[in-house]
C-alpha cells in the first residue's frame, strides 16, 4: 500500500508585500484612530497616512482600507484577528 502525501496548496501570496484590508463599521468619531491602534500593535510602522476612507452614502457606516506591509501569513493572520475582534469592526476583508 502506497503513502499519499498530503497536498500542499503554493502560497497565494508573496511574503513581505503590501496588502489592502477593507475595515468597515458604523460610524463614529474615534473609528479611523482606533482602527489604526489596533494595526499598530502588530505593525509599529502602520500610520494614517495608509488609510482611504470612504463613508456610505446614508453616512451610517464607515469604510476603510488600510494598505499594510505584511512580512508573513502569520503576520496578516494576527491583524485580521485583532480586526475582526474589535467591537467597532462589522467586517474586516
Amino acid at each position: 500500500m502506497r503513502e499519499i502525501e498530503p497536498h500542499t496548496a503554493p502560497p497565494l501570496i508573496d511574503f513581505p508585500c503590501s496588502f489592502a484590508i477593507k475595515v468597515m463599521g458604523e460610524t463614529h468619531d474615534a473609528f479611523a484612530s482606533t482602527i489604526v491602534e489596533v494595526i499598530q500593535t502588530h505593525l509599529p510602522a502602520f500610520t494614517a497616512d495608509h488609510v482611504e476612507m470612504r463613508a456610505s452614502s446614508a453616512g451610517k457606516y464607515i469604510s476603510l482600507t488600510c494598505n499594510v506591509y505584511v512580512t508573513s501569513q502569520d503576520q496578516l493572520d494576527n491583524v485580521y484577528r485583532l480586526l475582526s475582534a474589535h467591537p467597532l469592526v462589522k467586517f474586516a476583508l
